[in-house]
């Protein structure tokens, strides 16, 4: 159904096509009723039923094609009357007549019944101006008008004249009044008196259409009736002759219609639903949605909406989870907002710990979360419901009502409960500091072909800043199995690695490095094994390059024992690349020759560091010669101890084993000896120097201690 149509104020997505509700065949019903009245007398009032967003208005539009399809003297006038735009009785009065005048004919045949209908309009209008200078109510006013038409010769007589015309034309005139339950009390009881006392004529009928328990509240606020709902019901009983009660929305109804709006929804993005799409949206509709879609209008004003915002979303977000927060925010907007200001909890993000404190119970944090929906606006009947919305979108929500979470599940569905997509579902599109899917990637087959583009080049931007999202957005498009160009985007990130700006993640415990380096081993895992080498060689074509690519190896030869201070060197290509990788990692240093270990660069220690794990056999004896030509000890090791904050210890066994690879600690502990003799107060003057001494005192092998 592509040509629905959600936006016009109907409840239908289309006068055509299949009957879901049996619309057309009730305004049958309606109009062979109308047939029936009229064989029984020669004016009425019958009025159509319904709930607000039943389809009250779409029957009325039936009926009236109906009615006019029909010819020669079967065929009804029908004119349409909205009270609601006429404020005072001068002006109502005027706009009945007007419009049944405007219902007859234009031809000569009913010359004579347009003039005196007009002419008995013309007769009773004047008088609301010089009743109301009088200064009448509107009730008095409408009694005026009864007494003038049967007092006032030319009023009585104008009406006569019109009824006779009426009468001799012999074609009934259907005057239809829609929504009049949106008239204050005031206007709602004028028009019902107008209609009984002024409007009651030949071959005129009436049909009006309201949402009953409002008009009966509107009712009851006027003075005539006052607070008695047994009063309104027999107010109304004396106006209405005939009751149609509109057919009950049932929720197979809702469930048809839901299903032809979700088709009609889908076929105008060139979507389609996967079975697990279907199997969750449906978990959703039948545990929560289907209880809120009680009317037609409901359920088309929901996708209306899903229509509205879902264009620029397409394929940048998970389609269930756009429909679900499209019904939060068409129908819980407190929820909606909820959303926003807990943003970090619900992604899994936030720092406080408190709200997860191990003591708490998951039934407590479930009430609190039905605290929170509560103070958002949510009705009591409706929290367990919207509850389980919220579980559904969220793995910390889930978490909260003990019932598991799968945060990876969703992240890679681009799923509300993963921070790198919740934004586009608040903002209604990609953020300017997201990347969409579609030029991720294009991006990645640019990348793929070696083909510049403005996407790669907005890739690899991203990646320095941005660089935790992308990775992960790589890591979920790898686990999905599409392939990746993985020897391009190593060389990428190797180009990449010194010059990252993100911020570090999980309360600073994860660096944007960090994040590449568990990427590139994951990608150069997805390599052949005979192209790996030449690959890691490429990276290291660059001091950052080789510090990324010797990470990259001992991961990958490493699995699960990053303690290990060498590369494994159990299959050929390993032993190539460890190779290939000292040799840059040594071309890298060979300019350090020139200059004091003072002056080494982070860069050109990350090297040093990373040299210990390819070839330590070959490091070890590069490092005396540099020691025995000029280097002093101490100043090299300030330079690859850094500082670290506490409680980390200066040197721990990591990194004492690191030292052993790189000088052997026999040998490095005899160069140090007259220094860590010194004692504290003849300590040097640096203070990290200081330190770096006293942290190999706390560590002196047992061998040298008993020799000092």
């Amino acid at each position: 159904m592509n040509d629905a149509r959600f936006f016009n104020d109907e409840p239908f997505l289309d006068d055509e096509g299949t009957d879901l509700l049996g619309r057309a065949q009730y305004a049958k019903h309606a109009v062979e009723l109308l047939e029936r009245v009229r064989t029984q007398t020669e004016t009425g009032v019958l009025a159509l039923i319904g709930p607000w967003g039943s389809g009250k208005s779409s029957v009325l539009s039936k009926v009236i094609r109906l009615l006019q399809d029909r010819g020669g003297r079967d065929a009804w006038l029908v004119a349409e009357l909205n009270p609601w735009l006429y404020s005072d009785l001068e002006s109502l009065t005027a706009a009945l007549f007007s419009e049944i005048r405007a219902a007859l004919p234009k031809g000569e045949r009913w010359s004579e019944a347009r003039q005196n209908i007009g002419g008995f309009g013309q007769a009773i209008s004047p008088l609301g101006k010089l009743t109301a200078l009088a200064g009448l109510d509107s009730e008095s006013l409408v009694q005026a008008i009864s007494d003038r038409i049967s007092g006032d010769t030319s009023a009585s007589a104008a009406k006569r004249k019109a009824e006779d015309a009426l009468r001799k034309a012999g074609q009934p005139v259907l005057v239809i009044m829609d929504d009049l339950d949106r008239l204050t009390p005031d206007e709602l009881l004028l028009v019902f008196k107008l209609v009984r006392l002024v409007g009651h004529l030949p071959n005129v009928y009436y049909l009006i259409s309201f949402d009953e328990q409002t008009l009966m509240d509107v009712l009851q606020r006027s003075d005539l009736v006052g607070n008695s709902e047994t009063r309104a019901r027999e107010f109304l009983e004396k106006i209405i002759q005939v009751r149609l009660d509109l057919p009950a929305f049932r929720e197979r109804d809702a469930a048809a219609m839901s299903t032809r709006a979700l088709n009609a929804l889908l076929d105008s993005h060139g979507l389609s639903m996967t079975p697990d799409e279907e199997r969750r949206f449906s978990e959703a509709y039948f545990r929560h949605l289907q209880e809120r879609m009680q009317t037609p209008r409901a359920v088309k004003r929901y996708f209306g909406q899903a229509d509205a915002t879902l264009g620029s979303l397409v394929g940048n977000v998970d389609l269930v989870d756009f429909l679900v927060v499209t019904f939060l925010r068409t129908t819980e907007p407190g929820v909606y907002r909820l959303l926003k200001r807990h943003r970090a909890e619900l992604t899994g993000t936030s720092i406080d710990w408190a709200p997860r404190d191990s003591t708490q119970r998951p039934g407590e944090r479930a009430e609190r979360w039905h605290s929170r929906l509560r103070e958002a606006g949510v009705a009591e009947q409706y929290v367990k419901g919207v509850l389980g919305l919220l579980a559904q979108l969220f793995p910390a929500v889930q978490k909260d009502l003990g019932n598991g979470n799968d945060t990876k599940a969703a992240a890679q569905r681009r799923g509300i409960g993963s921070p790198d997509y919740f934004d586009r579902y608040m903002v209604f599109g990609v953020p300017d500091d997201d990347l969409p899917e579609a030029a991720f990637d294009d991006a990645l087959a640019q990348l793929g072909t070696g083909t510049p583009g403005e996407e790669a080049a907005e890739l690899l931007l991203r990646l320095r800043d941005d660089t935790h999202r992308i990775t992960r957005r790589l890591e979920q498009r790898r686990n999905a199995g599409i392939a990746l160009p993985a020897a391009a985007l190593l060389k990428a990130i190797a180009d990449s690695y010194g010059q990252l700006t993100a911020e570090p993640e999980m309360m600073g415990l994860v660096s944007g490095g960090m994040s590449l380096q568990f990427l590139a081993r994951d990608l150069l895992t997805d390599l052949p094994p005979d192209q790996r080498a030449a690959v890691l060689g490429a990276m290291a074509s660059t001091p950052d390059g080789a510090v990324l690519a010797t990470r990259t190896l001992h991961r990958a030869t490493n699995p699960g024992d990053n303690d290990s201070e060498e590369v494994q060197t159990s299959e050929d290509w390993s032993r190539q690349a460890r190779d290939t990788v000292a040799e840059q990692i040594a071309l890298h240093l060979a300019p350090t020759t020139a200059r004091p270990a003072e002056e080494l660069t982070e860069s050109e220690t990350d090297l040093i560091w990373m040299w210990r794990h390819t070839h330590s056999a070959n490091l070890r004896p590069w490092l005396r010669q540099r020691l025995d030509n000029g280097w002093e000890v101490l100043p090299l090791l300030g330079k690859l101890l850094r500082p670290r904050p506490r409680p980390h210890r200066l040197i721990d066994e990591s990194v004492l084993a690191g030292l052993e690879a790189m000088f052997g600690l026999d040998d490095l502990y005899t160069r140090l000896d007259p220094l860590l003799q010194t004692q504290s107060s003849d300590s040097p003057a640096d203070e990290h120097h200081s330190n770096v001494l006293q942290a190999l005192r706390e560590h002196t092998p047992p061998g040298r201690q008993d020799r000092g």
